[in-house]
């Protein structure tokens, strides 16, 4: 991976700020996006920090909006000329079921989970496909197994998941793999912006120790590992792939 070109969404926390950091130490030339400028700008100085000489761009931008997407990509191959890896990793999460979502959370959810990671991704193959690079989503367990209570949510990574094997046989011959990751509840700040107060998150984890087969909920660098083997030579033969790293919660039904 050294040298390697890594454009990684919402890398202003949680997993992408993770992965961020995880493929500096792999010496990869990086490419930053997220909404917070400050968070952002934190996560750049963490890459630095963590190997001397590692190159890091950051572009604010909230990927809603389909001229941010364009900035993102524009300004990437400005400075590199070159794409050899992209992590789509940024999304919401929103709750609400049939009966209490609306068309408005409808709309955000899909349009910055699903929509924005096929505009990306497209503007992407030409670069991916000159590199012969590697493209890999981040989905959730949600796009294997329903949940109650966050509809949109899983649908979007449901879409996720379809879009990863698609898009993957469209770049097959092309030498472009594609896949995804799935996390189960990993500690970040995803839930408190939905919604969750301290107390509901911290009743939410402990409930969670239940909810996966290995008794814990997960960590962003156990994701960040994943994404960056699903990224390099390691898995060379691997493409179309749709990963669990959710300590077995997509395998449970309760009983």
């Amino acid at each position: 991976m050294e040298g390697k070109v890594v454009l990684i969404t919402g890398a202003s926390s949680g997993i992408g700020a993770a992965a961020s950091r995880h493929f500096a130490t792999l010496g990869c030339r990086l490419a930053l996006t997220g909404r917070n400028v400050d968070n952002l700008t934190k996560t750049a100085e963490e890459c630095k920090k963590i190997r001397s000489g590692v190159e890091v761009m950051t572009v604010v931008g909230d990927l809603a909006k389909e001229e941010d997407v364009r900035k993102v990509f524009d300004a990437t191959v400005d400075r590199y000329n070159e794409i050899d890896v992209l992590v789509n990793n940024a999304g919401i999460l929103s709750m609400g079921t049939v009966e209490t979502a609306t068309l408005e959370d409808f709309d955000k959810s899909m349009s910055v989970n699903v929509r924005a990671m096929f505009q990306l991704t497209q503007l992407s193959v030409p670069y991916l496909v000159k590199s012969k690079g590697a493209v890999v989503n981040v989905s959730s367990v949600t796009g294997i197994r329903a949940f109650p209570g966050v509809l949109f949510y899983c649908m979007a990574k449901a879409a996720v998941d379809m879009f990863t094997r698609c898009t993957a046989l469209d770049l097959a011959a092309k030498g472009v793999r594609v896949n995804a990751v799935n996390p189960g509840v990993i500690v970040t700040e995803v839930h408190r912006r939905a919604g969750l107060s301290d107390e509901q998150y911290a009743a939410f984890l402990e409930h969670s120790k239940t909810t996966h087969a290995l008794g814990r909920t997960g960590e962003v660098e156990e994701v960040a590992k994943a994404i960056a083997f699903l990224a390099s030579s390691d898995s060379s033969f691997t493409t179309g792939v749709t990963l669990p790293v959710d300590g077995g919660r997509h395998a449970m039904c309760p009983r």
